[in-house]
């Protein structure tokens, strides 16, 4: 079938919430014209080995997405070839994480599903002289490819007959070798200047349970001979991966093609994504986690998914900062302020406002009736006015940020200092008369009056004040915990100083990337459930952590701050 592309269907291919034009989706729509295919099919292969992080999500949003601005298919496919690392925790988790992005796979696979299929691939490579089992260890095996500039030197093992290798591999099949003894080995080209030819390794030993097949295998397929094999297997047009695996397309193709595969998948490569202060290693988040530095790999510090999800970024955000930073084979860093620019940009029309106070002090109305407890109106979201107001209490005790007072201010200080006026936001006038200390001579307390001519809605116009403050009613307020969050790396080249000066990534991690902050919040956030989202007057964008957050305690993490320097 032959697609010929008019106007329309171009537009509808370009559409805001499309992918923006690139090389990839030029190479589809000339597939596609050309008659070369008939219906796109990409696929998403994670190995599970850890948790998705902010890369993954460009990968996803690129297979999932183009494939279905075609109307295409994409396949979820678990690459879990390495027993020895992946486990059914990330598994499950890389399920969610998609799922949470607005994704569905057309069909769900696991590399382990062609166990046999690529036994026999190998078998084949062998019968045709093209493959070996090799006795060389891992470090003769490194030392015999060469180098970048050095030819490499043959295996005096490269020359076993077709016969002996067919014993010696259904023996490593069948269990009678130990752990790195033997190797099967492609045999292709020694002197090759791409060192991904030299005579790569196939299949290697490993007697370990695997999440999928049990102890049905002790040996496993290597990635590089695995992956083409996969997505030949499932048809797949387009084998979009990024840039580090260009040189290994000349193997992917060899595999293709002396397997004797029907189908013909094109690798294609992108940019990987990289983000400043950064670690967008699976090694290096799982030393994280290891190691203590954060409470797991949901943790909202780290860039995995369901850390930001735990910390409350929307996949709107991140499907819009994905879409933003294009498809190409760049991989410079992205500033991490343009990914919090898309949070508050998605959340400024969502979020419900409301009022926190994250370090609190005492303030005692004194001419403010005893006992009176007053309902008073504020907007939900001033942008949105159809979301409609809430109550909230006003009382003769309240709590504002220790922040908002200073009892020697600067110039041009316009909050509250003895004997200054400023307005409660949606209540009243108040004027600082008096400073309770304790016996160190910390303020503790402050004792104000109230102007009950100047209620908020009311239009009063009898005199200005040039400072509006935030607050929480006493008496009735709940108490909350407020996580703030820095960056977890200092270090604005992300991860490339690494071994500088026998320093790692982990001599980066900021000692202050999280401050816990005890507080109140209105009486009307008692009902706030996991994953709940604020906007709080002042402080920034905030989520209800599903993980700590119980019946009897709120945990607030925030998000981002209101306000970024970041131009789009």
């Amino acid at each position: 079938m032959l697609f010929i592309f008019s106007i329309d269907e171009r537009k509808r291919l370009n559409r805001v919430d499309n992918l923006s034009s690139n090389f990839i989706k030029d190479v589809m729509i000339k597939d596609l014209e050309s008659g070369k295919h008939d219906k796109i099919i990409t696929r998403f292969p994670p190995e599970p080995n850890g948790y998705l992080h902010i890369g993954h999500a460009k990968s996803i949003i690129i297979n999932f997405g183009l494939a279905d601005e075609f109307n295409g298919k994409t396949n979820l496919r678990f690459d879990d070839t390495n027993p020895l690392k992946e486990d059914v925790e990330y598994v499950n988790s890389i399920k969610e994480d998609v799922k949470w992005l607005g994704f569905e796979w057309d069909n769900l696979f696991f590399a382990s599903d062609y166990f046999e299929e690529m036994y026999n691939r190998a078998v084949l490579l062998i019968k045709k002289g093209l493959a070996y089992v090799d006795d060389l260890s891992a470090d003769e095996i490194r030392e015999y490819r060469g180098t970048l500039t050095s030819p490499g030197k043959e295996s005096p093992y490269r020359d076993r007959s077709v016969e002996e290798n067919l014993d010696l591999f259904e023996r490593m099949k069948n269990g009678e070798f130990e752990n790195g003894q033997k190797v099967l080995r492609a045999k292709i080209d020694m002197k090759s200047p791409n060192i991904n030819l030299r005579d790569p390794v196939i299949y290697r030993i490993a007697h370990a349970s695997h999440h999928n097949t049990g102890d049905k295998w002790c040996i496993y397929p290597m990635y590089a001979f695995a992956h083409p094999l996969e997505d030949a297997i499932e048809d797949v047009t387009h084998s979009i991966c990024t840039v580090e695996f260009e040189d290994q397309r000349p193997l992917y193709n060899w595999v293709v093609e002396q397997c004797e595969m029907d189908s013909k998948p094109q690798q294609i490569e992108f940019g990987r994504l990289n983000v400043t202060n950064t670690v967008m290693s699976k090694r290096k988040l799982k030393q994280l986690v290891d190691e203590g530095f954060v409470d797991g790999w949901d943790d909202p510090r780290m860039p995995t998914i369901s850390g930001m999800r735990r910390k409350g970024f929307t996949p709107e955000s991140i499907r819009n900062f994905v879409r933003e930073t294009g498809v190409s084979k760049g991989s410079g860093a992205v500033d991490s302020q343009m990914l919090e620019h898309f949070v508050r940009e998605d959340l400024k029309l969502k979020a419900p406002r409301t009022m926190g106070i994250i370090n609190p002090l005492k303030v005692v109305i004194t001419n403010y009736p005893e006992g009176q407890i007053e309902l008073l109106d504020a907007e939900i979201n001033p942008e949105v006015p159809e979301m409609g107001i809430r109550k909230i209490p006003f009382s003769r005790e309240i709590y504002i940020e220790k922040d908002d007072f200073m009892e020697n201010p600067p110039a041009k200080y316009f909050r509250l200092f003895p004997g200054n006026e400023v307005r409660l936001k949606h209540a009243y006038f108040i004027k600082c008369e008096e400073v309770i200390k304790d016996a160190n001579g910390e303020v503790i307390e402050l004792r104000c009056t109230y102007d009950p001519l100047t209620k908020s809605g009311t239009g009063f116009t009898g005199r200005k004040v040039k400072g509006t403050i935030h607050w929480v009613e006493a008496t009735n307020s709940v108490p909350a915990e407020f996580r703030l969050y820095e960056p977890l790396i200092l270090d604005k080249a992300e991860e490339e100083t690494d071994e500088n000066e026998g320093k790692t990534f982990l001599d980066n991690v900021n000692p202050e990337s999280l401050v816990v902050l005890q507080g109140f919040v209105e009486p009307n956030m008692r009902e706030s459930r996991p994953h709940d989202k604020f906007q709080f007057f002042r402080h920034g964008y905030f989520n209800v952590d599903p993980k700590h957050t119980t019946v009897d305690k709120l945990v607030f993490n925030r998000i981002v701050s209101l306000k970024s320097s970041f131009k789009i």
